[in-house]
């Protein structure tokens, strides 16, 4: 509904709407109608406009109806609806989707009749104000009672609206509720219990005067000043609309008492401002407060500046200015970490140490006030919370102004912020976005592995970001797991030989490079086993195999799922984040056992025999299911060894229990002081106290065309080339090439989940070239139908980009609304095209899918996996530009029925084994049975000579061999040694890996 047809002319309306016209007073303006819920607006799902219902489950939204009253308040009908809301639910009125924002601001507050129920319950009514639009706007909101029976007009006044602070979805514009741009409105219903309501005539009324229009700003809500210089606190006047002043405005200043003493620590001052009728909107003042020195070393000291406004809305809060701590040792960078530890740790209370050990999200904080009060350690970024503008400048500027809300504590702790950047900064739109982990592992490539840990690093500490959660070290054991590409791949030893990824986010293995502007603290997830749940296992929701129980024996725990930090410990990780899941090791009495309760491998395993000395980080409200009420899931979590609590949203609540625990005895002291000495090492690490804001020097290199360039490498050496019938690939820039499949141009297919949302989506999502693009870009002579419903006569060869679309984590378990098989679209496109003509089917995709009924029909096809931004990277190696170097990380199944099926099995007998990958590279080299006797020996001679390099080349030349005899016809008696090969070859044992090959290559 456009905006001329819901705010209809005033006068028209005024003989239908009796109520409000006598209730006006002479001078008051008519009321304009919002909503008359005649049939006018529509039901709708965002982001058209109209009237969409929500809810916290999926039984909560409530039923709507327009509804035909005699009794109606205006018109004929009313909105009614029935809820039963067990969490919370409600109804949006998005009025402005696409159509301009609606202005408010010419209006006193806003009004709407509600029939009275007279349950005492409360009725919060919100408006989505300022921003890009509806969904990118700021909440304000306030409430009602509904204490009457029957029909009763509520008029809720616009200075009664509060911004949210426990909740925004772009977290924050302006924090000014302008109402110049009104987006809509939403009404939150009462849970608890079954219920109905009625609602009609939502209009604005009365007349807003100045007071409302124009407000009193200072330039931050903190001034931190060293001792001995003078604070400057910027005073602003502001009108809706920018217009100037019609009155004028005073604004009275005079500090007030906080923890520095007047006369001593600063010089009181006092005085008036006075903006005068006719001033421009944005016209400053500015108050000093200069502050004296004593030499005395000294905690930060505050100095509130209390404002009384008349004219005007006042700030929201009061400004403090606060003298800088100073001279204490742990402000001493010369003095080293282990004593500034110490030193701060002795001054710490209880309750600052309890703020050093929660985390909480960025949205729950609103202005960060809280940040001070629970004198908070850490904040975080989920999977799509993002400022807005999502820009490189607006992550800063947030984290700034949140890192600004640590001064006025007693000791100016800074927080350190934390992202999953996963595949490159994947939540900032414009950042290079990786392949993901399967696709890293895919490259076999330690080096290539290093530098897209670097850039990524660099991207995110260049937007102020000190902490990314990453990387994954999960060991994928069964592809139906949604978070499979999380994973490097099946075996241990290949996750371990891309552990470079933590030198290239993390620098040096000792600490040292921590403090660099393109480092970042990494985090190795999810320990321990999170990659061996077995599929039914879940007990979260839908999910069929996240978060669900691994079910191993000692030794499989050690083998295969603890190899990997092992590595990371030795490569000084300074972080680890412990599963969602639970471990069952056999024989241990135990069973069963969520792993961040699980003090025998969190204390016992990773910080005593492995030696740990980072700290542990839990995983988003893991502490909701540990058994117990909430003191026992934190007695239990941290006397496990969790070091820090990621409770996005209940970091208040748990901040206050973790103290109670400790001041009961039932939580030691030493193990609180052990958890805050791990956590503000790793701070000192990062060189957070003497440079606590954004360094945004490297912020001009995100996205750039040199980190473009690592991540279309790793783009091209992920590709791996399962069959390749009569050479069809490489491309050659003469052949005319038919494109079709769902993938060629979806560029958030192509980047998968964990791009820009948790979930990540199809379509143009961020900026990036499609393989079709890249195709393009390439030289090719392409057409592209998606469908394949164009006409396929008279092109030499088809190239079919197909797969999955994006998920995340248990939402992309198989069984949870997921297979491993090509939709029927993807099924019909690969039909009709490789009937027509040769084909090369490409599958980009988290995890293998089934192909085995279609593989006869195709003469090439290539693992994919999930490329990330650079489809020139699939284009380099189609067209030739570079090799297919890719290796199968995990094995590729003929059947669901054979999962999990991993190298090692005793049955085993894939479609294409762990490790298979041809090669455009070179010719295949010649020779068969006595040349792979040769090169086993000279394999074992290299490797007792510690000779890696000879000896991988040695190994590649003997798989090459094989590949070319056994492609076609891969049988379990090949493909079994085959992979064994594989395995061998990433421990070093070169000499026993070409003996596999050389049985594969008999048994072919």
């Amino acid at each position: 509904m456009r905006r001329t047809a819901l705010l209809a002319s005033a006068a028209l309306l005024a003989g239908l709407l009796p109520w409000a016209a006598t209730a006006r007073a002479a001078d008051e303006p008519a009321p304009v109608p919002v909503d008359r819920f005649e049939g006018e607006v529509p039901f709708a799902s965002q982001p058209a406009e109209g009237i969409f219902t929500w809810g916290g489950d999926t039984d909560d939204p409530p039923t709507l109806r327009l509804a035909d009253r005699a009794d109606a308040p205006e018109g004929a009908k009313v909105l009614a609806g029935d809820y039963d809301i067990s969490g919370y639910g409600g109804f949006t009125h998005d009025f402005a989707a696409t159509a301009p924002a609606h202005d408010w601001s010419a209006h006193q507050g806003v009004r709407f009749w509600w029939e009275g129920r007279n349950n005492g319950k409360k009725i919060t009514f919100e408006i989505k104000d300022g921003g890009a639009h509806g969904e990118a706007s700021e909440l304000w909101t306030t409430s009602f009672t509904d204490d009457f029976t029957g029909w009763k007009q509520i008029r809720l006044p616009f200075t009664d609206f509060a911004y949210r602070t426990d909740y925004q979805p772009v977290g924050g514009i302006d924090h000014v509720l302008g109402l110049g741009e009104t987006w809509g409105y939403a009404v939150t219903l009462p849970p608890g219990g079954k219920g109905d309501f009625a609602m009609d005539g939502v209009e604005l009324y009365g007349r807003a005067d100045q007071a409302l229009r124009a407000s009193v700003t200072t330039d931050a809500p903190v001034h931190p000043v060293r001792e001995g210089g003078t604070a400057e606190v910027k005073v602003t006047v502001a009108t809706t609309g920018e217009q100037p002043l019609t009155a004028p405005v005073t604004v009275t200043y005079a500090t007030a008492d906080g923890t520095a003493t007047a006369g001593q620590d600063y010089t009181p001052v006092s005085g008036t401002l006075t903006f005068p009728a006719g001033t421009a909107s944005g016209a400053t003042r500015t108050v000093e407060v200069p502050t004296r020195r004593d030499r005395t070393a000294e905690t930060a000291e505050t100095v509130p500046l209390k404002l009384t406004v008349d004219g005007a809305k006042a700030p929201a809060e009061t400004p403090q200015v606060v003298i800088d701590a100073h001279g204490l040792p742990y402000l001493d960078a010369g003095l080293p970490v282990k004593k500034r530890v110490a030193d701060l740790l002795g001054r710490m209370s209880l309750a600052e140490k309890a703020g050093q050990m929660t985390q909480a999200e960025r949205g729950a904080v609103g202005q960060g006030g809280d940040i001070t009060a629970y004198a908070l350690g850490s904040l975080l970024s989920g999977g799509g919370s993002t400022p807005t503008p999502n820009t490189p400048e607006a992550w800063a500027k947030m984290i700034d102004a949140f890192q600004l809300r640590t001064r006025p504590t007693r000791l100016q702790i800074p927080l350190v912020y934390g992202v999953d950047a996963v595949h490159g900064h994947n939540n900032l739109l414009g950042a290079t976005v990786m392949p993901h982990n399967i696709g890293i592992g895919a490259t076999r490539d330690p080096a290539l592995a290093y530098r897209t840990g670097a850039v990524t690093a660099a991207e995110v500490r260049a937007t102020g970001i000190p902490w990314d959660f990453a990387p994954c070290l999960c060991v994928t054991r069964d592809e139906r797991w949604g978070r499979s590409y999380e994973s490097f791949g099946e075996d241990p030893a290949l996750v371990e030989s891309m552990e470079t990824v933590i030198q290239g986010l993390q620098g040096r293995a000792n600490g040292k490079d921590l403090d660099r502007g393109d480092k970042v603290l990494a985090t190795a997830k999810h320990f321990v086993g999170d990659g061996g749940t077995a599929y039914g296992s879940s007990t979260t929701g839908t999910y069929t195999t996240d978060q669900g129980v691994t079910e191993v024996t000692r030794e499989q725990l050690e083998d295969i799922h603890l190899a990997p930090y092992r590595e990371a410990v030795d490569r000084g990780i300074g972080t680890v984040m412990p599963s969602y899941s639970s471990l069952d090791i056999a024989g241990d009495g135990k069973g069963a056992v969520k792993m961040h309760a699980r003090g025998d491998m969190i204390n016992g395993v990773l910080k005593d025999r492995m030696g740990f000395d980072g700290f542990v980080i839990s995983d988003w409200n893991a502490l909701d299911q540990l058994p117990g009420d909430h003191a026992a899931q934190v007695r239990a979590a941290v006397d496990a060894g969790v070091d820090m609590i990621m409770v996005p949203y209940g970091y208040k609540e748990f901040a206050t229990t973790l103290a109670d625990e400790v001041r009961a005895g039932r939580i030691g002291e030493r193990r609180i002081d052990d958890a805050v000495s791990r956590i503000l090492t790793q701070k000192f690490r990062l060189g957070l106290f003497e440079h606590p804001y954004a360094d945004t020097s490297g912020a001009a290199a995100i996205g750039s065309p040199a980190h473009r360039e690592v991540a279309r490498r790793a783009a091209a050496a992920s590709q791996v080339l399962l069959k390749n019938a009569g050479g069809l690939l490489p491309l050659k820039k003469s052949e005319k090439v038919y494109v079709a499949g769902s993938n060629a141009d979806d560029i958030g297919n192509q980047t998968g989940g964990w791009t820009l949302t948790w979930q990540g989506s199809s379509g143009d999502t961020v900026p990036g070239t499609t393989v079709l693009e890249g195709l393009r870009k390439a030289g090719g002579n392409v057409t592209y139908s998606k469908d394949a419903s164009a006409p396929t006569a008279g092109y030499d060869v088809g190239v079919v980009v197909v797969g999955e679309t994006p998920y995340a984590e248990g939402v992309g378990d198989v069984g949870n609304g997921h297979d491993l098989r090509l939709s029927a679209a993807d099924q019909a496109a690969v039909d009709k095209v490789c009937a027509a003509m040769e084909c090369a089917v490409l599958i980009v995709s988290g995890r293998p899918q089934i192909i085995g009924d279609r593989l006869d029909g195709i003469d090439a096809l290539v693992a994919s996996w999930l490329p990330g931004t650079e489809g020139e990277g699939v284009a380099d190696v189609l067209y030739g530009r570079r090799p297919f170097t890719g290796r199968l990380p995990v094995t590729w199944p003929r059947s669901e029925a054979q999962l999990p099926i991993n190298v090692g099995d005793a049955a085993y007998d894939p479609q294409f084994p762990y490790g298979w990958g041809l090669t455009t590279l070179t010719p295949a080299p010649k020779g068969g049975a006595a040349a792979l006797r040769d090169l086993a020996a000279r394999a074992a001679a290299a490797e007792r000579h510690g000779d890696e390099r000879t000896g991988r080349a040695l190994v590649t030349r003997a798989r090459l061999i094989v590949q070319q005899k056994a492609a076609g016809h891969l049988t379990q008696a090949v493909a079994k040694p085959f992979a064994d090969a594989e395995h061998l070859l990433l421990t070093g044992r070169y000499g026993k890996a070409v003996q596999k090959l050389a049985e594969a290559y008999r048994a072919s």
